[in-house]
């Protein structure tokens, strides 16, 4: 069983959050995404929208939102989510 999301879903899912706060997203391919490597290892993607920033930190399994200030907004706890999500599906 595979415990992390894909990077699909956690582009779909931060689209949708942005979109709750008011940002304007056609589809999640209207983000601007980044990988974060650190000392050679990969972890953590950061999505940009109008001001807005997300960052998945992978090795914890969150996302956290931050407004165009660098106020957080919300942080999503993605094996939570995504599990609510699929057992809805």
């Amino acid at each position: 069983m595979r415990l992390t999301p894909s990077p699909a879903e956690v582009r779909e899912l931060v689209a949708n959050a942005f979109e709750d706060l008011g940002v304007a997203i056609f589809d999640s391919s209207g983000l601007k995404e980044t990988i974060v490597i650190d000392d050679g290892r990969y972890v953590a993607r950061s999505y940009r929208a109008d001001g807005y920033m997300a960052m998945w930190l992978i090795g914890v399994g969150i996302v956290q939102l931050y407004d165009d200030e660098g106020n957080m907004l919300r942080t999503i706890n993605l094996l939570l989510e995504l599990k609510l999500q699929r057992m809805v599906a």
